[in-house]
């Protein structure tokens, strides 16, 4: 019976030693995916960011003196201003229809909120791709509506919100969502 009982032990062990060395390499392999993932979801932003500068380059040339100006608009909403911004910085009297639809989607998608969201968060309610380098992409924007004053993110960290403007209140975030310094 010793020698059943040996060979068992010794078939536990090998066993044993080759369940380890699996999950060493399972290990080394999810680090390895991590990496590549990650170096993936930069080249996505990176790409996506380089397509949004040549679109808004586009329409930043210079018109040629002498010839008629001509200014095409990809998508609905009004065309922008040669040499200007896609989002200007928000000033009293001065209503989402200047941003292009993209970024109006944005801000209603925070006015129905009611509460301050996630980029995610956003990107799901908004009906967009809640993959990261999408999410991403997206949190990029949310930055820029709230560096140009039409997003706060004064909640905390990652939570964009719309932001009050009467008087003083420019940045603090709404709390029903209602923009222009009206309340409900």
């Amino acid at each position: 019976m010793g020698s059943l009982v040996d060979e068992l032990r010794r078939r536990e062990t090998a066993a044993r030693a080759e369940a380890e060395q699996l999950r060493g390499q399972i290990a080394e392999l999810a680090e390895r995916l991590a990496g590549v993932e990650e170096r993936l979801s930069r080249l996505v932003i990176a790409r996506e960011v380089v397509d949004e500068v040549l679109d808004g380059a586009a329409w930043e040339v210079s018109p040629v003196p002498g010839q008629p100006q001509v200014t095409a608009s990809p998508g609905a909403g009004p065309a922008p201003v040669p040499g200007g911004l896609a989002v200007p910085p928000w000033r009293a009297g001065l209503d989402a229809s200047v941003l292009p639809r993209d970024y109006r989607d944005l801000l209603e998608v925070a006015g129905d909120a009611g509460r301050p969201l996630r980029a995610g968060q956003i990107a799901a309610a908004a009906g967009l791709s809640t993959d990261r380098g999408k999410v991403e992409t997206l949190r990029a924007k949310l930055k820029r509506l709230v560096d140009r004053g039409w997003l706060a993110e004064e909640a905390g960290p990652g939570l964009f919100g719309l932001p009050v403007h009467n008087g003083n209140g420019a940045g603090e975030t709404a709390k029903t969502g209602v923009r222009g310094g009206s309340s409900s």
